[in-house]
């Protein structure tokens, strides 16, 4: 288990990826990804709403499951100008669902009532830090393998930065 690699990939200034998976499959799946949301933008003048990328890469994970499947899950998480704030789940089977809240990974067992009870839909960013840090100690209380270390990333319409490092 790495504790060093970033594992929130960017797509656009606007999009990420929060990626797990074997590493070979997750590093492969989301540069491609990235390249063709890119190509995309190239050659339309535009770029792809968060939506439309979650919709993408679903697509591409249906293909490659009857072919050569990636086994990867992920998040997609976005803004978007016209729509605000987008957040997306995906599993390896191309599963994919909008969500107010979530998480993957054994973790999310442990936080996802805790982030249900605590999200409301005028969360500010710093009761979302909150409750990401609840949802930190809780991950490094009872999980037995528990990353050492966290990275909180924030997406607004100034774009993606980091908030912390945990």
């Amino acid at each position: 288990m790495k504790s060093d690699e970033d594992k929130l990939v960017p797509v656009d200034d606007h999009k990420l990826f929060a990626i797990s998976g074997e590493a070979g499959d997750r590093v492969n799946f989301s540069e491609f990804i990235i390249a063709n949301v890119r190509l995309y933008a190239l050659r339309n003048g535009m770029g792809l709403s968060t939506k439309a990328v979650a919709n993408f890469t679903r697509g591409e994970l249906a293909t490659a499951l009857r072919k050569s499947p990636y086994n990867t899950n992920l998040l997609m998480a976005g803004y978007d100008e016209d729509t605000g704030p987008a957040l997306f789940w995906c599993d390896y089977l191309a599963t994919l669902h909008q969500m107010n809240i979530c998480g993957t990974g054994y973790g999310s067992y442990f936080v996802l009532s805790m982030f249900d009870k605590l999200w409301h839909p005028n969360l500010t960013e710093t009761e979302a830090l909150d409750m990401m840090k609840k949802g930190i100690e809780e991950v490094q209380r009872r999980l037995v393998v528990a990353p050492t270390t966290y990275i909180i990333k924030v997406i607004d319409k100034d774009g993606t930065r980091t908030v912390a490092e945990i």
